[in-house]
């Protein structure tokens, strides 16, 4: 049986762990190595997207990053509880024609007794941004852990 720790139940320490750690994997926008922190048949809402199955997440993170070009993102713990973490987090990137976006959200996540994630509910507005607004700034790939935070920022 696979297993992704931090496992439940949360404290205030892994569920921190657990948060930079989806972020990391999120920035590497690799979506074969991303689906696996979630189980076999995940569940997931994304705006209006459902997706089930970790192959369907698979190949949804994968059409997402051809998408959202130069992708990079924060996410900050909200609340945990035994099995469940919040999160609210923003990412910036730009289209194929240089528009620039920072997407805002919420997430909501439950995991199983292995670390994986069983379901996970987002909901996430697209502000167009200037180039010049921009705030993430570093190299593709994992946010330094000097940068700011969300809360750092004023996000």
């Amino acid at each position: 049986m696979q297993t992704r720790p931090p496992i439940p139940p949360f404290d205030f320490v892994s569920a921190s762990q657990k948060v930079r750690l989806a972020e990391d994997g999120w920035n590497s926008r690799n979506a074969s190595a991303v689906s696996n922190a979630y189980s076999v048949n995940t569940q997931w809402r994304n705006r209006a997207t459902f997706v089930e199955g970790r192959e369907q997440a698979e190949r949804f993170l994968s059409e997402k990053w051809k998408k959202e070009i130069d992708y990079r993102l924060i996410k900050e713990l909200w609340a945990y509880s035994d099995n469940r973490i919040a999160v609210r987090y923003a990412y910036e990137w730009h289209d194929d024609s240089g528009n620039w976006f920072r997407s805002y959200g919420n997430e909501n996540w439950e995991f199983d007794e292995n670390g994986l994630m069983t379901n996970r509910y987002a909901s996430i507005n697209d502000l167009p941004i200037q180039e010049k607004d921009r705030k993430f700034h570093w190299p593709l790939g994992r946010r330094p852990d000097d940068h700011p935070s969300l809360s750092e920022l004023g996000l």
